[in-house]
């Protein structure tokens, strides 16, 4: 698993922080709910469960897996790109992406207008060749277009991701629940995933769907009071931008070395290629887009979704400048109020909020709403996966049965996001955690499908070994990576704060907890070794093990394509194979040669070619 380096959560060359339980303790045991944040907390629950209620018990709709896994392909546009939005933010980005900003400055906004390339990629590239080969699993058209082994090497990935992911994304919004109630953080990570598990389980992609939008609509609220309030705390407009600038969070960094933890470059491609594979080529999503009733419906939806998601992710990211702008002169972390960067949004909160009846716990709904949108679209597309891959080849199939197994899947997931809590409590930095997990698979993913797509010549054989090669080239990286945060050669030190401005930025609470804490010492000059590699410059001759986990999506798909292509030539396809031209991006097919695309009576009679039988005579006769 991935950690940063203990930097994070101290700001370098100022000062550390020595564990007391004393005055910082003391202070921040003040921060709790009120009766009107547990109930809105409550009602936020509860109408997720009745949501799952409704769809489970009293919706007129046919006890089939086309039902419970794509709604019966009648879903509309509007509740489907909400529900992009909202599973693709999770508590992660609630919670985290203000703190990598409030971290590390202004840099992160270019992951969120990547969002700006990813739309057209997936409605001109990526989407078309789903619906026309009326696909309704991702990985279904791995089959079709390479082999068996290929779905079922991508097909492990993506429950290997799900596996290693689904306890960090219910871990953080039950920290931030934890911060501000004082309540044992596994304890209501207990009870907020068994509610998840109960609506997921019962009501399928369509109660999904809708408490995606219940959902999406509080974390609207929530985000926009947040940037609101917390603009008004800071002293205007002009204020943040001051005090953000003072203190370097406004600084765009355009250095090439691929080794500063975030610049312009690998935020913005780092962006582009996470986003496409987490929308576009990730069961979750894809599962949901071809719910639509057809491409052009599709088109619409994921336009709004891109828009949405920009508003309410570049809010996200402006949030962590207010959050400094907040606290410039007046850390929290270096008065021991907050242990790292990824508590620092609760406890913003409280203090912006805390003394207006239940806008604490609107903000906690709007962490737990992200978190239960994403966990809920995993484990409804996972269940698919692993009954139609796994389970289904071995039992005799009946839709009664497929649908009660999904289930009983859903159950034993959430029972493992409950266990795994506890290793994801030990992580220091969750951003640096997720990217760094998703990196050793999500960039051979992305490749594969677009070797797919766009290179004709790629057979299966390229196909599984390129996934094979980038996979283990992408875990060696990072396994050594890790080695290199172990012995100290990584040092993500954050951007510099301090403590000197708490009387006249007239934060009371802060100003006691330094007073009352004695442990607050100035930390040693000489704190690192000789040679290292920092979040912004490195003096080590270079080493690909400290390139930034920003570019490890992007590494994976070069590595694809670099195997993949020499290797095409070595492994030729068949001369004799016919090529189905939908099983192409639709400006590549004009490419393919002539002689190699057929009628549909001269195709060989294999399931994999005839997935889109009815309507290839047609597009054929058209391409010729």
């Amino acid at each position: 698993m991935a950690e940063s380096s203990p930097e994070t959560a101290t700001m370098s060359g100022t000062t550390t922080l020595a564990s007391s339980t004393s005055g910082p303790a003391a202070t921040a045991a003040a921060l709790t709910f009120g009766i009107a944040d547990y109930l809105v907390f409550t009602l936020m629950l509860c109408a997720s469960a009745a949501i799952g209620v409704y769809f489970g018990f009293f919706s007129k709709a046919k006890n089939t897996t086309e039902e419970y896994l794509r709604g019966g392909k009648k879903m509309q546009i509007l509740p489907i790109a909400v529900s992009l939005v909202a599973s693709q933010l999770s508590g992660i980005a609630i919670m985290s992406v203000p703190a990598e900003t409030y971290t590390f400055g202004i840099n992160y906004i270019f992951v969120v207008i990547a969002m700006v390339v990813v739309v057209p990629i997936l409605v001109y590239i990526i989407v078309p060749v789903f619906y026309e080969n009326n696909v309704s699993n991702c990985y279904e058209y791995l089959e079709i277009r390479f082999s068996k082994l290929t779905r079922q090497l991508v097909t492990a990935t993506f429950v290997m991701n799900s596996c290693l992911m689904l306890p960090v994304f219910m871990f953080l919004p039950s920290l931030a629940f934890s911060q501000v109630t004082g309540m044992n953080i596994h304890l209501i990570n207990a009870m907020v995933s068994s509610i998840c598990v109960f609506y997921t389980m019962l009501g399928g992609i369509k109660a999904v769907v809708w408490t995606d939008v219940v959902q999406g609509g509080i974390m609207l609220i929530s985000v926009i009071m947040v940037g609101v309030l917390g603009t008004m705390q800071a002293g205007g407009f002009s204020s943040v931008l001051e005090n953000a600038s003072n203190g370097g969070r406004l600084n765009f960094d355009f250095r090439l070395d691929p080794r500063i933890r975030v610049t312009v470059w690998n935020a913005l491609f780092g962006g582009i290629f996470m986003w496409t594979g987490h929308i576009g080529l990730n069961q979750s999503c894809v599962q949901r887009i071809v719910s639509l009733p057809s491409y052009a419906h599709a088109k619409k939806s994921l336009v709004i979704a891109g828009i949405g998601f920009m508003i309410i992710m570049g809010m996200m990211n402006f949030t962590g400048i207010i959050m400094f702008a907040r606290y410039y002169g007046c850390d929290p972390m270096l008065a021991g109020l907050v242990s790292k960067p990824d508590k620092m949004m609760p406890f913003f909160i409280q203090d912006i909020m805390g003394d207006l009846p239940g806008m604490p716990g609107l903000f906690i709904s709007c962490v737990f709403s992200a978190a239960l949108s994403t966990l809920s679209a995993t484990l409804n597309s996972l269940a698919g996966v692993v009954y139609f891959d796994y389970i289904k080849p071995f039992i005799r199939h009946t839709e009664a049965r497929a649908n009660a197994t999904m289930k009983l899947i859903i159950i034993g997931m959430g029972v493992y996001c409950i266990v795994g809590g506890y290793m994801v409590q030990n992580f220091s930095s969750i951003i640096q955690t997720v990217m760094s997990i998703t990196g050793i698979n999500t960039g051979a993913v992305v490749g594969v499908f677009l070797l797919g797509m766009l290179y004709p010549r790629a057979s299966s054989k390229v196909a599984g070994s390129s996934i094979l090669f980038s996979m283990f080239v992408m875990l060696w990286i990072i396994i050594n990576a890790q080695m290199h945060f172990k012995s100290g050669l990584i040092k993500y030190d954050v951007l510099p704060n301090s403590l000197d401005q708490c009387e006249v930025s007239h934060l009371q609470m802060i100003s006691n907890a330094i007073n009352n804490n004695s442990s607050i010492t100035e930390a040693p000059s000489k704190s690192r070794p000789p040679l290292v590699t920092g979040a912004f410059g490195s003096n080590r001759e270079f080493s690909i093990y400290d390139i930034s986990f920003y570019w490890y999506k992007g590494l994976g798909i070069l590595l694809t394509i670099l195997w993949a292509v020499p290797m095409s030539y070595i492994w030729k396809p068949d001369k004799q194979e016919t090529q189905n031209p939908k099983l192409y991006t639709p400006f590549v097919r004009k490419f393919l040669k002539p002689n190699l695309v057929h009628e549909l009576e001269e195709l060989p009679l294999n399931g994999s070619q005839l997935k889109a039988g009815p309507e290839l005579k047609i597009d054929l006769g058209e391409t010729k």
